[in-house]
Order: C-alpha cells, then structure tokens, then sequence
C-alpha cells in the first residue's frame, strides 16, 4: 500500500523536506549561540564597567593583552599630537552620516594612546583636539578588526581609515603606542558640542532569541506539511487502487434482507 512513496519522486520530496527541517533547527541552534553570546557580552561590559575607575598607567602597558582590560572605564592625562590625527570614514549616528575623529594622546611616560574622540557629521567640520594639558576619562576599547568583505587599509601614511586598527596606526606613531584605543566619555578641558562622544554599547539581548523560536516553528510546519501530504497521498492511492479496472464487482444486495434479488435465478428444488 505504501510502495508508491519510494519512487523516485517521494523520495525526492521526503529528501527535499529532511534538509529544510534539519537547515531550519541549524539556524535555531545559530541563532541561541548568538544569544548565548549576547549574554555573555552583555554581562562581561556591565562587570567592568562596575569596576572602580583608575589612571590607565595602573592597568595598561605596550604588552598588555586588550581582552583583559577592555572596557574598563580609566582616566588618562597628558597631550594631544593633532598632527597625528585621523579620521575614520563611512561610518554614521543616530542617522547622520560621518567621520570618527581619532586622535594620538602622549601620556607622561612618552607612551601614545589613540582617542576617538567622537563622530563628526559630513556638514560640519572637523575641530581640532584641546592644546595643552589635558585630562580624559574613557572607555578601553580592544583594536577593531577587518571583517569578512572589509576594505583593506592602504599603505603608507594614512590621514583616512576605515576602521581604528591599533597596529596599523602604530606604524606610523612617533613612539610606543598602547594595544588598546579610548573612547572619550569626558575631557578637561571640554571638546565642545562637536565631536559627538560614542554612543554607551547595546546592552540588550537583541533578537535572537525569538529568530531561534521562529526557525524552529517554521521546522515544525514543514515536518506537519509533509505528514499532511502523506495522508492525503495514501488515502487518494487507496481510492485508486480501489476503482481500477480488472477488479470484480461486488455482488448485488437485496433491499431485503435474507431475500434473492428478482434477477437471480431460483434456488434448485431439493
């Protein structure tokens, strides 16, 4: 009865539905290790961002590794080097778009931190950095990296970035440059309207969680949608086989049971 589901074209369908139901629990799973992910970023910036804020020469030096310090809130006194400043392009806030203004700072020691000092909209000009002795505080940010599909940085000196990759702008620094970057929260003296300081990180959960559910429903539906279908294929098989030509008919019944029909012959005499 159900040898008509191994021909070729079932097992084609039934190959066709296994590979979505099992594509669409892969992106379920993908989409909670995002979230899991999530979560765990989320609590690892809310506990260093909790830590007591400290002068950066306490916790960072040339050598130190930027996953262990990043995101710590520290302050940092020393000068500006304007001739060394970049911009970062293509990028865009709060629906404007614009430059990221990257500054050299000069630490007491001669040690170069690189600042973003904010974002700058294409309508307005760059300003340059206060002169003098200056006092920040800022968040410790890791060096940002190309991403699959990512421009490449040019060679040679650069005044335009695409994205503030600390060994790269070490290159062209006229001293040792710490592996980390800030991004400036406040300064002494201030900066002014402009450039605008980076924006605090997301810190919610975002949408992963109900992209695994949905994945996961639309698995469900597929596995159902073919359970369907096989009922309905069986049940249509079954009427077909029933209705075929070939097969006897089945006997007239009397209206009246326990009687011979008028057409059939009489019963042979005893």
């Amino acid at each position: 009865m159900y040898r008509f589901l191994l021909r070729p074209r079932w097992l084609g369908f039934h190959l066709l539905v296994v590979a979505a139901v099992v594509g669409m629990v892969m992106l379920g799973l993908w989409q909670l290790g995002r979230w899991e992910d999530r979560k765990d970023f989320n609590a690892e910036v809310r506990d260093r961002a909790a830590e007591p804020v400290v002068s950066i020469e306490e916790i960072a030096t040339v050598d130190v590794e930027p996953d262990i310090v990043q995101w710590r809130t520290v302050t940092a006194t020393g000068t500006y080097l304007p001739d060394e400043q970049v911009v970062v392009v293509n990028l865009s806030q709060q629906g404007a778009s614009g430059v990221g203004v990257v500054t050299p700072f000069e630490l007491g020691d001669g040690t170069l931190l690189l600042v973003n000092r904010g974002f700058v909209p294409d309508a307005a000009e760059v300003p340059a950095p206060p002169v003098g002795t200056v006092e920040l505080t800022g968040r410790l940010r890791a060096s940002q990296e190309r991403r699959l599909g990512g421009l490449t940085e040019g060679d040679g000196e650069l005044d335009e970035v695409f994205r503030i990759d600390v060994p790269r702008l070490a290159e062209q620094l006229p001293g040792p440059v710490l592996p980390v970057y800030l991004d400036l929260l406040a300064s002494d003296p201030s900066e002014g309207d402009l450039p605008i300081p980076v924006p605090d990180p997301d810190l919610t959960e975002g949408p992963h969680l109900s992209y695994m559910v949905q994945w996961w429903i639309f698995a469900t539906a597929v596995a159902i949608g073919w359970v369907l279908a096989v009922r309905r294929s069986v049940r249509q098989h079954r009427i077909d086989v029933g209705s075929s030509p070939g097969e006897p008919a089945a006997p007239p019944v009397s209206a009246a049971a326990g009687r011979t029909p008028p057409d059939s012959p009489p019963p042979a005499a005893s």
